[in-house]
């Protein structure tokens, strides 16, 4: 066992696009597990879109990261010594202790996972924060139905890819814009998408009048900016919109101006709600039962982008927010030992 372990803190605020001289490497002691403790190893460390939000000193709906302070967020690691009655040294468990090699923390506060479910990797994304949202964004919020027509921006991503698939497995048409050819022909031609469209070659609200003929349904909003004003003007009568991102924002320094045809929600009655994974962990029993079985039977599919060394962790948030990643972005810093 090592004396030191790394870790990356916020050592500046970003000012528009994060750049690596905002994050620092560094060296802590190595953490031992107090009465009811338990010492886990990292594996699997998430960078997701919501942390750039973290990264400004703002009120939000979850503390922003202290500059100096070791950042978190999703982990998977093992147990390597255990003072809980709860886990055991060998268990695989999901944390909110990300970019952070080893932690310690009361056993009863972590996550259990079952490697029998598949890869412990995918407690990260389809089946964990990522597929959760995906499926209270399209059954709770969006409340798709067979025979709609469902909209995804960055569908290509750890939550939209998720979202598509759902949403055709409940008999809806999918449809879903990308970043590049390669994320177009994996949305088609791997995930089921009925249509696909690279959003950085054409005209969106062309795009869209072309592949949502019908109209919209639901739109899976993760994108926001034209993006949303382009799906608004297409929006069928009584349309939903799930709000759960608006990534072409997070690195603006000031906010962007509203839809230009806000009006359309009136026109169209169509209804707008924004919604946070946490506000539906209820879910999570349902949702892990469901999209397991999907996974299993190769109904539901998933990609993984994983970066090695916690050296790289900032690059890949970086280029998380670029749209380098296809399917879940990773950053592996243990040993997977779980047989996947």
């Amino acid at each position: 066992m090592p004396d030191t372990a790394q870790e990356i803190r916020l050592a500046s605020r970003p000012e528009g696009e994060p750049r690596p001289e905002n994050f620092e490497l560094a060296e802590a002691p190595m953490p031992g597990p107090g009465e009811g403790e338990v010492l886990v190893r990292n594996s699997y460390l998430s960078v997701d879109p919501y942390m750039r939000g973290r990264m400004r000193d703002v009120k939000s709906y979850i503390p922003p990261f202290q500059v100096g302070e070791v950042l978190d967020g999703g982990a998977v690691g093992r147990v390597v010594a255990s003072n809980s009655d709860d886990l055991q040294e060998g268990d695989w468990v999901e944390s909110m202790n990300g970019w952070r090699e080893y932690y310690t923390a009361k056993g009863d506060s972590l996550r259990k996972i079952d490697p029998a479910l598949g890869p412990v990797s995918t407690a990260l994304g389809v089946l964990g924060m990522p597929g959760l949202t995906a499926y209270a964004g399209i059954h709770e919020i969006g409340k798709a139905r067979e025979g709609e027509t469902v909209l995804v921006s960055a569908a290509a991503g750890a939550v939209g890819s998720v979202a598509g698939q759902l949403a055709r497995i409940a008999g809806c048409r999918v449809v879903g814009s990308a970043g590049s050819q390669e994320k177009v022909d994996y949305l088609t031609s791997e995930l089921g998408f009925d249509a696909a469209f690279n959003y950085r070659d054409v005209d969106l609200s062309q795009a869209l009048r072309e592949h949502c003929p019908d109209r919209i349904d639901v739109c899976f909003e993760n994108v926001g900016g034209d993006h949303l004003e382009a799906a608004l003007g297409r929006m069928a009568n009584f349309g939903r919109v799930a709000l759960c991102g608006m990534i072409s924002a997070y690195n603006l320094e000031e906010p962007p101006a509203g839809p230009r045809n806000i009006a359309a929600l009136l026109v169209n009655r169509v209804t707008v709600r924004g919604f946070i994974v946490m506000d539906h962990y209820d879910m999570l029993p349902r949702f892990a039962q469901e999209v397991a079985r999907h996974v299993k039977s190769g109904e539901l599919r998933y990609r993984e982008t994983v970066v090695e060394g916690i050296e790289n962790m900032p690059e890949a948030f970086i280029g998380l927010l670029g749209g380098e990643n296809i399917g879940k972005m990773l950053v592996k810093v243990g040993p997977d030992e779980s047989g996947a």
